[in-house]
């Protein structure tokens, strides 16, 4: 790789529209900082575009320079791929505009909105569409790998949702990717990730939901670990679909509704979040209590927003991170065993274990229609998340995360993991999350818009060879 020149750099912000940053400069050091604080990357070169025809810019200065191209969107990934080190950064926190259409059901957003943008805009209509489950995640990043949130059950994964997108390939052009138009680039950025080039703008198809939805927040301690498991999985498997399902082995919440002399402390807990009716969920609040009274216990309605942000304070932002994931057919006994024995292990009280139970409206999805890197057979996305508040932490967490997941593994379903829950992306991982023929028709795809592989600080999918 190059070293790009001060000369050229001053050239670049010259006939730039948008804004360039480079060390020295007043918001250099803000721009390149990102969610996972275990990440201190410093580029050379900073590209804030708020404009398609800005990004193909970036690029073309980039390649032009031989530098690193990293696409930074919401900044939320563990792995820190949207920050490199001496490359350019296309910074698309200025795209964060969301238009709602709530007579066709749509919204238009920019590649660098926030889940919490998204939902604030569609919101006002009483619409959404799945999302994650922290609000300052980044729509991009999140609906190109897959997009697990609460609405999954209902409404399938956010990328089931994409309708149509605008993406600015490495060459420079702009295109539109859709159902209709560019078809097997629109069915590569379902799931696919960032492979095929920078999404500067998402169309999403939109559901009703709230604002006002149900929430039943039900914890056990460690002594309770797997009887409540074990009546948690039952559970969940007789829950319609307009409930969404978290399962978790974390600690307590220092809230209100927690008694203070559990304040932090480790345990399971199971929340659903009702979306149809309030009988049908205090129904279900009552069945849990008796079935498996619960250490400690919270039902209320509360608006849809409020349940995007619940977990952002967990999860602030320069908090030290690591993860792995698997996917499960079944939470078997054996699986929460080795749930059970490694919980405790942990040093962190902000690690924890969610369970995302997959099921409705995501199983419905046929195996081929996106690129998505999980089978749609898989009843649980299993992540295992190192979370530090100190960097003397990290190091042991890593290590009970890596235990954990190796010890997890002979009860999953292989050795492919959900590509958004991923630290470390190596090739047979990779290939391993998305199975053989989809790897193999993204390798193609991918050989067709980025045969020099210009971005690959991603899930990465080497472009197919080809023939002589």
């Amino acid at each position: 790789m190059a070293q790009v020149l001060d000369t050229d750099v001053a050239t670049f912000r010259k006939s730039f529209s948008g804004t360039v940053l480079t060390e020295g400069d007043a918001d250099y050091d803000t721009a390149r900082a990102i969610w996972n604080g275990a990440i201190d990357r410093r580029p050379a070169v900073i590209a804030r575009c708020s404009t398609a025809e800005q990004v193909a810019a970036a690029i073309g200065f980039a390649r032009s320079q031989d530098l690193e191209i990293a696409v930074r969107g919401g900044g939320h990934s563990f792995a820190g791929f949207s920050v490199n080190d001496g490359g350019l950064m296309i910074d698309l926190s200025a795209m964060r505009h969301v238009s709602v259409d709530p007579s066709a059901r749509r919204a238009v957003c920019g590649g660098g909105a926030t889940w919490a943008d998204l939902d604030g805009a569609a919101q006002a209509h009483g619409l959404a569409v799945t999302g994650g489950f922290v609000s300052h995640t980044g729509i991009g990043g999140l609906t190109l790998g897959g997009g697990i949130g609460w609405l999954t059950n209902k409404a399938g994964l956010s990328c089931d949702n994409l309708e149509a997108a605008e993406i600015v390939l490495a060459d420079g052009r702009t295109v539109r990717a859709s159902a209709d138009e560019n078809a097997e680039l629109f069915w590569a950025i379902r799931g696919g990730g960032g492979n095929v080039g920078v999404v500067t703008s998402f169309v999403y198809r939109l559901h009703e939901v709230g604002p006002i939805v149900q929430l039943g927040f039900f914890f056990w301690g460690l002594d309770k670990g797997v009887e409540a498991l074990r009546f948690a999985r039952d559970y969940v498997d007789t829950l319609p679909d307009d409930v969404g399902v978290f399962l978790a082995g974390l600690s307590a919440p220092p809230a209100p509704f927690v008694p203070e002399q559990h304040h932090f402390a480790p345990g399971y807990a199971l929340l659903i979040a009702g979306f149809g009716a309030p009988e049908g969920h205090a129904q279900r609040c009552a069945e849990i209590r008796t079935a498996m009274p619960p250490l400690f216990e919270l039902e209320t309605p509360i608006p849809y927003t409020d349940l995007q942000h619940m977990f952002d304070e967990g999860a602030p932002w320069g908090i030290l991170g690591y993860e792995k994931a698997l996917f499960l057919e079944e939470l078997s006994d054996a699986a929460i065993s080795v749930f059970t024995e490694h919980l405790p292990r942990r040093q962190s009280p902000l690690s924890y274990v969610p369970i995302f139970a997959l099921g409705g409206a995501y199983a419905r999805v046929s195996e081929e229609a996106t690129a998505f890197g999980g089978s749609r057979s898989a009843r649980y996305a299993f992540n295992i998340a190192a979370v530090c508040p100190a960097p003397e932490l990290l190091a042991p967490e890593t290590a009970w995360v890596r235990e954990f997941w190796s010890a997890l593994r002979p009860h999953a379903m292989g050795s492919g993991s959900y590509v958004n829950f991923m630290s470390e992306y190596d090739e047979d991982r990779v290939r391993a999350s998305y199975g053989a023929a989809k790897y193999d028709r993204l390798a193609r795809i991918k050989a067709e818009y980025d045969p020099d592989n210009v971005f690959h600080l991603n899930a990465n999918i080497k472009p197919a060879l080809q023939p002589a």
